[in-house]
């Protein structure tokens, strides 16, 4: 299936049921009374995570949505039935922005977790509630509310604890394979890796964590070249980054100067990434192990205080000790988000701060969403909108 992170889709609630205008009729019955109904609610569109779903592909393909619309009231005091909500499933890592308010509604962030996008109409009010002792032929409803519309960008980040950096063929598919049992393409050319991958890296006993693996970055990214920066959103949630640089380029290049030219498009495309721990992981220094320590000592003195590693995919050598050390690290942070609720504080403020970054990227004034924003959202009008399939609770 292929892999899409971002969609645009259209909700609309349903509207509220009218309140009823009616008076009783019966036989034998002298002076009837007010026994107009109230209305029923509308449905709502709520966002449902859903653990099976990995990609956005299907919203590209309906982008509309809407709820059931409330019935009226009716004589005999008969309350219209309310609209049936409906639940739209989405990736557990969807982040829901109004694009209108340019607001972050939420983020599904677990399986079942539900989000209310959309609010259905209020119920109207039939005349029986407007019935007094000075007023016993009440003429008077009030209407239905409208549900809610609104269009919505949705954007999937995926939720690793480790993310991989580098440039193209720094060795990053290689590595994933070789941790967990993921099995990116890897070859000899650069952009293999051309959507984002997962992995579960596993040690003895029970610990686990997910590396996610990145499209590589080259200089220009923030204005385009290459891939660009659309994936970077899928490192907001990494705990640690994992910069790959290859010992010996095959194009001759400074392997200090490669790790510069990623970490400043990194960077420049949110300053807030500065604040998560980086590791520099120097690879491939099975072919050329006699430039391998002079490799790590220039990183070390460029980037002091950080931590600098070597391993070779291919060899093993270096893998166990850097899969121990990021179990320890990411360990630790865990347990210092469970027990600190001012550490958790500060995690999600750093992610709201790249959480704002990445929307000023994808919300900017040159946008161009693949739906037109001013598209009818009535289905009724339009013929050709796609089929909904609407879900009763």
């Amino acid at each position: 299936m292929k892999f899409i992170d971002e969609a645009s889709i259209t909700v609309q609630a349903g509207n509220g049921g009218h309140g009823a205008l009616s008076f009783r009729r019966e036989k034998y019955v002298a002076k009837g009374g007010p026994d107009g109904g109230d209305g029923g609610v509308g449905g709502s569109v709520i966002l449902v995570g859903d653990a099976a779903l990995n990609t956005l592909v299907d919203f590209r393909y309906q982008p509309r949505y809407r709820a059931r619309n409330g019935e009226s009231g009716a004589g005999r005091n008969r309350t219209g039935a309310a609209g049936a909500d409906l639940r739209v499933k989405v990736p557990v890592g969807t982040t829901v922005i109004d694009e209108a308010g340019r607001q972050v509604l939420g983020d599904v962030l677990e399986a079942g977790q539900e989000l209310l996008v959309a609010a259905g109409g209020s119920a109207g009010v039939g005349n029986t509630r407007f019935k007094s002792s000075t007023n016993r032929a009440p003429r008077r409803t009030i209407p239905g509310g409208e549900g809610e519309t609104r269009r919505l960008r949705l954007q999937l980040k995926l939720i690793a604890d480790v993310g991989l950096l580098g440039l193209p063929n720094a060795g990053k598919s290689t590595l994933l394979s070789r941790v967990s049992a993921s099995r990116p393409k890897v070859a000899d050319y650069p952009f293999t890796t051309l959507t984002p991958s997962l992995g579960v890296v596993g040690e003895r006993g029970d610990r686990t964590f997910v590396m996610a693996d990145i499209p590589g970055l080259i200089e220009g990214a923030a204005e385009g070249a290459g891939l660009g920066t659309r994936f970077l959103r899928h490192v907001v949630r990494n705990r640690l980054l994992l910069h790959l640089v290859d010992v010996a380029p095959v194009d001759g290049s400074d392997p200090v100067d490669n790790v510069r030219i990623v970490e400043d498009e990194l960077f420049r495309y949110s300053p807030a990434f500065a604040a998560r721990p980086i590791w520099v992981v120097v690879t491939k220094i099975d072919a050329a192990p006699d430039a391998a320590q002079d490799v790590l000592a220039a990183l070390a003195e460029a980037y002091p205080g950080r931590q600098v590693r070597a391993l070779s995919a291919v060899s093993g050598a270096g893998l166990d000790a850097l899969v121990h050390g990021l179990h320890d690290l990411i360990g630790a942070v865990r347990a210092t988000l469970a027990e600190d609720p001012d550490a958790r504080a500060a995690e999600a403020a750093l992610q709201g701060a790249i959480s704002r970054d990445v929307m000023a990227h994808s919300l900017g004034p040159e946008d161009d969403p693949d739906i037109d924003a001013d598209a009818p959202t009535d289905d009724d009008d339009d013929p050709d909108a796609p089929e909904v399939v609407y879900v009763r609770d």
